[in-house]
């Protein structure tokens, strides 16, 4: 019981640290910061994203002026293009994506659970499958 009171006790930004701390450890929050460390440190996709930056700022250079050479800006689009394809078709990158999702999810769902806490309704967004949530509600 006394865990209880000191639920009640607690302000709304102490329970969110908790929540906070829970969720650190969460598989999924786990995964996500090691496919992000993982992506960050490949020097390969490093290489790929700065001149990515670069071929972006390029464009911006050459499309600002009043006359610009559309050749230019196509070369320059291809090859922004060609950069994108290469970033989003590595292993690293989809791993980031697929996990980042998981996330997301996750925290929609905890959002939802608080919501109908509040409530008592769940948002729209609630996909009634309550093993992408946790569930609670139903």
């Amino acid at each position: 019981m006394e865990n209880k009171q000191n639920m009640d006790t607690k302000n709304p930004f102490e329970l969110a640290i908790m929540l906070g701390k829970c969720l650190k450890d969460d598989p999924r929050l786990v995964r996500m910061n090691e496919a992000r460390k993982a992506y960050e440190s490949d020097e390969a996709l490093s290489t790929l994203m700065a001149e990515y930056q670069v071929q972006q700022k390029a464009m911006e250079n050459v499309t600002a002026g009043e006359s610009f050479d559309p050749h230019m800006i196509q070369l320059i689009q291809d090859r922004i293009n060609e950069l994108y394809e290469q970033i989003t078709q590595s292993q690293l990158y989809r791993e980031l994506e697929e996990a980042q999702n998981a996330v997301n999810e996750l925290m929609n769902a905890i959002n939802n659970t608080i919501t109908f806490a509040i409530t008592g309704e769940m948002p729209s967004s609630c996909t009634h499958d309550c093993s992408t949530c946790g569930g609670g509600c139903h």
